[in-house]
């Protein structure tokens, strides 16, 4: 433990660094604490293959392999006494899936709660999740929210006082922020920008007018409806001079887990009008973003909902559900849709289809909204949840 006064020591867990969404957080939450906060000290706990990516911080951040899976029996035990060896002042866990003998204290952050609510856990499976999950939180000396409705969402399920909650929004990825592209093209100039944008999406073979949907593939993501409510805007513009040729294009992972989704392409008829990417790299994903005449989420329940801030942050018009998170982190500056109701969906891409004045506008306010929102604000809230319960 560090001297009253002294630099604290603090670990933080980033085992999932090359998860999908919670990858995302923990690299810029670590970037962003490196840049503000010289003084303490960070052990980073990673798998022994992530190493490397912990190369560029500096010296009061060093990484730490820890060789035993999640899924090892012992873990709970194991992972406990493997932090120990630091005796730090506090523990940081960046989801909810807290070892049960873990070291105190600690801060969990909560990004969502969609495992329990639809993640299809029933009976005898879903009471010892809730168990556990509720466990780790009535534990944590302070919890992070990443949205106001989390929060309420732990509240509800687990009865967790408001009083131990923080919220600390996400915020998008700098890099979809930043004003142009990759090294090479920013020193050629903008053609060769325009260039390297074109040399992508031919790579990809897309040359026709796309809505695009990114995010991971799972049940709550309403990916089915999308897909019905892009078959009655196609439809509907068979004869468009622009979108008669409009496509659909999904990003996603593990997109064989949810057979429906597929399904549903065919059961709707536009299998030549819709394609499936899994994971691609920030730089084509920016891309992709840039080049989207929609970017279309109607999710059904967001922790937060990072995709359409990022894709306001390329300049896309967004369209997304009136649910959950997603209203905090869009403000006005989306069309807001029943993410039930296969036409409103459908209404809200015509929309923006059919409306320039109102793209437009849209891609203003979406640019603005999504610099409310920034790791270096996220990275100050977190140290200064840090220093609280160290005691500072």
């Amino acid at each position: 433990m560090s001297r009253a006064g002294g630099p604290l020591s603090i670990v933080i867990d980033v085992r999932r660094l090359k998860d999908f969404g919670i990858g995302t957080h923990i690299r810029n939450l670590v970037n962003a604490l490196a840049r503000l906060d010289s003084e303490n000290r960070y052990h980073l706990v990673c798998r022994p293959e992530d190493h490397h990516e912990f190369s560029h911080l500096p010296e009061n951040f060093r990484p730490a392999a820890y060789r035993r899976p999640e899924t090892d029996p012992l873990e709970h035990i194991a992972f406990s006494l493997f932090v120990g060896r630091f005796a730090a002042d506090l523990y940081h866990i960046p989801l909810n899936r807290v070892p049960l003998w873990m070291r105190k204290p600690y801060v969990v952050t909560v990004h969502d709660l969609s495992r329990l609510l639809f993640g299809g856990l029933t009976g005898a499976r879903r009471q010892p999740a809730i168990y556990r999950a509720r466990r780790g939180l009535v534990n944590a000396t302070k919890v992070i929210a990443v949205s106001s409705a989390t929060r309420r969402d732990v509240e509800m399920l687990f009865g967790i006082p408001t009083e131990k909650i923080r919220v600390i929004f996400d915020a998008p990825d700098p890099k979809f922020l930043a004003p142009s592209h990759p090294a090479d093209a920013r020193a050629a100039g903008p053609g060769a920008v325009l260039h390297e944008r074109h040399r992508i999406l031919e790579r990809y073979q897309i040359d026709h007018p796309f809505v695009l949907y990114a995010g991971s593939i799972r049940r709550h993501k309403n990916i089915p409806r999308l897909i019905e409510a892009f078959s009655v805007v196609r439809g509907e513009l068979t004869n468009d001079p622009l979108y008669s040729e409009l496509r659909l294009i999904l990003i996603g992972d593990e997109i064989s887990k949810l057979p429906e989704v597929r399904r549903t392409v065919i059961q709707s008829r536009v299998e030549p009008f819709v394609r499936f990417f899994g994971f691609v790299p920030l730089d084509t994903l920016r891309v992709f973003y840039e080049s989207a005449v929609v970017f279309a989420f109607p999710s059904l329940y967001e922790g937060f909902g990072l995709p359409p801030l990022e894709a306001m942050a390329c300049g896309t018009p967004v369209v997304t559900s009136n649910t959950s998170s997603l209203v905090e982190a869009v403000g006005d500056a989306a069309i807001l849709v029943n993410p039930e109701n296969v036409f409103d969906i459908a209404r809200g891409i015509r929309d923006l289809l059919r409306d320039d004045a109102l793209r437009v506008r849209l891609v203003e306010k979406g640019r603005r909204q999504a610099q409310r929102f920034s790791w270096e604000r996220t990275a100050h809230e977190v140290l200064a949840t840090y220093l609280e319960v160290a005691g500072r």
